[in-house]
């Protein structure tokens, strides 16, 4: 196994950790490989998958969207297109959207992503 990736750490919810405790929204969803930590893209608003890296220096996050299961790999800047399978749940709820969740994404979102 990888070091920066323990298969056994379920994810921390089924939604961006930041974005749900501050009201806010996101475009998809990014899990950290390491501790499970939910955080959004870096096309969402907040970025806090990207964040997180740069705050815990857990180097691999896997896409938390349904039927996606490709990694990333921010120290080397590396993607891959499968890994080792984490703890479930593998993605966020089907029946949320993206973006999401529903409810808090405004109008004009496509004008606020990066």
């Amino acid at each position: 196994m990888p070091e920066g990736i323990d298969p056994t750490v379920p994810p921390s919810g089924p939604g961006c950790a930041e974005c749900t405790e501050a009201g806010g929204w996101w475009v998809h969803l990014r899990r950290c490989a390491q501790c499970g930590h939910i955080g959004c893209c870096d096309s969402s608003p907040s970025q806090h998958a990207t964040r997180h890296y740069g705050s815990t220096g857990h180097p691999f996050m896997q896409s938390y969207e349904p039927g996606e299961d490709w990694f990333w790999n921010f120290a080397t800047n590396e993607m891959y297109e499968g890994g080792p399978e984490l703890a479930a749940p593998t993605s966020h709820p089907s029946d949320q959207p993206a973006p999401g969740p529903a409810g808090r994404v405004p109008e004009n979102w496509q004008s606020l992503i990066h």
